[in-house]
């Protein structure tokens, strides 16, 4: 059984360090779930993964055995926002900003088995967040992007650029929420190999 890649034929899953890119983020499904607060201090941000994680992995045994679809298990994901985007992109005040986690699944698996494997996991016991996750659908459309190399918190000067620089420089104007995309396991990778894909919506400029 061939095991399909999504990183590998999504366009959007691919990018360079050290500049800026425009894509068409086509409209791709999710496991979504919301929070608040600092991820490296809040539970509900921890509780989010325990619950993302164990959900995709039911859903690719379930499409392997029940479809004959076999796939890869796709990179954590996230939307980023605070009121005050500065907050993100200056001064990084962690505990002002909100966030989706993400996880892309195949769009051959429908609400049906989401909630079969809602199920599954849930009579497992142990994941409190289990029931604020849900199955979306999101269409970025067109967007910057660019790769990340390196710790999260130098992630700054780079969304500056990108913000204050390229953006304007093209015509665009942001558009929807600061997405992150995330390659490394950040539990046995050294902080400075970290590589991240970075992403902003934009539209043209009326």
């Amino acid at each position: 059984m061939a095991k399909t890649d999504f990183k590998k034929t999504i366009g959007a899953y691919r990018a360079r360090a050290g500049t800026f890119s425009l894509v068409s983020v086509p409209s791709l499904q999710y496991l979504s779930i919301d929070g608040h607060g600092d991820p490296n201090t809040s539970p509900a941000y921890a509780e989010a993964i325990g619950a993302v994680y164990p959900l995709a992995y039911s859903l690719k045994f379930a499409s392997k055995k029940n479809l004959d679809r076999d796939y890869v298990v796709m990179p954590l994901e996230a939307l980023w926002w605070a009121e005050d985007m500065a907050a993100f992109t200056d001064r990084r005040d962690k505990s002002r900003w909100s966030w989706t986690l993400l996880l892309m699944v195949p769009d051959w698996l429908a609400e049906a088995d989401f909630e079969v494997a809602l199920a599954a996991v849930a009579a497992k016991g142990g994941h409190p967040a289990l029931d604020r996750v849900r199955l979306e659908r999101m269409d970025e459309g067109l967007a910057v992007q660019t790769l990340h190399v390196g710790p999260f918190d130098d992630e700054g000067p780079v969304l500056a650029q990108m913000h204050n620089e390229f953006i304007p420089g093209q015509g665009l104007r942001p558009t929807g929420k600061h997405h992150e995309i995330y390659f490394s396991d950040t539990r046995t990778t050294e902080p400075s190999k970290l590589r991240s894909i970075l992403r902003q919506p934009v539209e043209p400029v009326a």
